[in-house]
């Protein structure tokens, strides 16, 4: 029979094995016949000490190569005429970008102390009129000529805003007992945005200071989830494109980030590359929606199956454009979708405070099951001051801001929001359009949302930037790495 012939086969490879490990034996044991039981056994001790380290050395969150490089940089800076001359080209750096941010005129001097005597009111509001000069161009947002600094809806938001945030001024959401608006302010933000995002009933999050909180507790959630499946060294799978928040978060929590590059034409991330990065340690792997530097949407559908077929979760960045792109539908710019309706999308971030329209210091992070908000969690239950909790990074949190989030939210409604993302996005394809037939110039990839970034391989495109400064634009310029994939470039938004 067929079993008898397969146990014929595997006795005589058993039997070959046999033969190597008696020849093994005795080759072992005629080199070691000279030798005292002691050397042996320091010898054992010894190669297996030295086994241990090599593997710790070797196999590091950080990179062999990158710790060379840094260790080069540090031995080569020691030498004396060396270190002198590096020294002196950073001190020069640092007083030339001291000069360039200190926009003090003659006359004026920094606060080194308190007053002896406290202000007056009036006194306070002159010393605020003066600060308010030090800007080298007069600030008038409602001319929209600073890109990627200020998202103002208008001066009737300005002053409910301001009316808002002084009735909330001294509540704290980390007492909710003491402050349960607030707490229902934040519920509120949090389900309204679950809500435009398409989260289903188990969807949740939390109101954060900003998008890099966001993202940073979207990267802690999932490091805790990957040690509980029992990954020692989580990774983070990223295109090369994303905010440079996951390098702080995989900085901070002791996670490696893989980074993924784009495709050369379209700029989006290589589903493929990203496919053959995905290891054992694979914690989470990142979307942009749209990414900061080509306002290019990644292809979430396609990374999504990846998530659900090796089961890991995903997280899409729509910090910048979150608020405009769960109103591109309705406003008549229709595009792929990106959020909870794609299976395998786990979390997104999303910033209130930029094109939500709410004042500075707020986010949002969500997620589509509970279960992955747990792990974001931190709790203390055996401080002596009592248990202590947090839902985000902060244990105190201004409430004033989060009732400030909420106001806004309410006052724009969709109707605002669908309006205001119709004339932003009109605007930027109207800008892609016409930057397209100048000589010289080009634009990366194709951008659907706001922001358009524009490249020259004819001529050093930071003249044009600065050339647009001194007309009254405030541009984004972004410095990549040289050569035919990444030109230099700047993007406005």
């Amino acid at each position: 029979s067929i079993g008898s012939v397969l146990l014929s086969a595997l006795e005589v490879y058993k039997e070959m094995v046999l033969l190597y490990l008696e020849e093994a034996r005795r080759q072992v044991n005629s080199h070691c016949a000279h030798l005292e039981p002691w050397q042996i056994i320091s010898a054992t001790v010894i190669t297996t000490l030295g086994t241990v380290w090599l593997k710790g050395f070797l196999f590091q969150q950080e990179s062999l190569a990158s710790r060379i490089k840094k260790q080069f940089f540090r031995l080569i800076r020691k030498i004396p005429f060396v270190g002198m001359a590096i020294q002196s080209q950073l001190n020069k750096a640092l007083d030339d970008m001291s000069v360039s941010l200190c926009t003090l005129k003659d006359g004026m001097s920094y606060t080194r102390k308190l007053p002896s005597k406290g202000l007056s009111h009036s006194q306070v509001l002159e010393k605020i009129k003066e600060y308010k000069t030090l800007s080298k161009s007069s600030f008038m947002p409602e001319k929209g000529c600073v890109s990627g600094a200020v998202y103002w809806g208008d001066e009737t938001l300005t002053k409910l805003l301001v009316k808002v945030y002084g009735d909330f001024a001294w509540s704290n959401p980390l007492h909710p007992d003491i402050f349960p608006g607030v707490r229902k302010m934040e519920a509120e933000v949090v389900r309204m945005a679950c809500t435009l995002f398409h989260g289903g009933p188990n969807s949740c999050g939390t109101v954060t200071s900003g998008g890099t909180e966001s993202i940073l507790m979207a990267c802690k959630a999932y490091r805790d989830l990957a040690y509980e499946r029992g990954v020692k060294y989580p990774e983070i799978i990223a295109p090369v494109s994303v905010h440079a928040a996951f390098d702080k978060a995989a900085h901070y929590f002791g996670m490696k980030l893989v980074h993924i590059p784009l495709d050369k034409k379209t700029m989006k991330v290589d589903v493929k590359a990203m496919k053959r990065a995905i290891s054992k340690n694979t914690a989470m792997l990142v979307c942009s929606a749209p990414q900061f530097p080509h306002g290019i949407l990644d292809p979430v559908e396609e990374v999504a199956k990846l998530a659900v077929r090796y089961n890991i979760p995903l997280h899409v960045d729509a910090c910048l454009g979150g608020f405009l792109i769960v109103f591109m539908d309705k406003a008549g710019y229709p595009i792929a979708p990106f959020d909870f309706r794609v299976k395998g999308v786990t979390s997104i971030s999303a910033d209130t405070h930029k094109y939500g329209y709410a004042p500075k210091g707020s986010s949002v992070i969500l997620y589509s099951d509970k279960k992955y908000r747990h792990y974001q969690y931190f709790v203390a239950p055996d401080w002596q001051g009592g248990i202590y909790a947090s839902p985000s990074v902060a244990g105190s949190r201004p409430g004033g801001i989060i009732a400030a989030c909420w106001a806004t939210m309410i006052y724009m409604g969709e109707n605002g929001y669908v309006d205001a993302t119709r004339k932003i996005i009109s605007t930027a394809r109207k800008i892609k359009t016409e930057i397209r037939k100048i000589k010289g110039v080009f634009v990366f990839g194709d951008p659907e949302v706001s922001v358009v970034a524009i490249g020259s391989d004819v001529f050093d495109i930071f003249r044009l930037s600065n050339a647009l400064t001194s007309k009254g634009w405030n541009l984004n310029t972004l410095h990549l790495r040289h050569g035919p994939i990444y030109p230099r470039q700047i993007h406005g938004d």
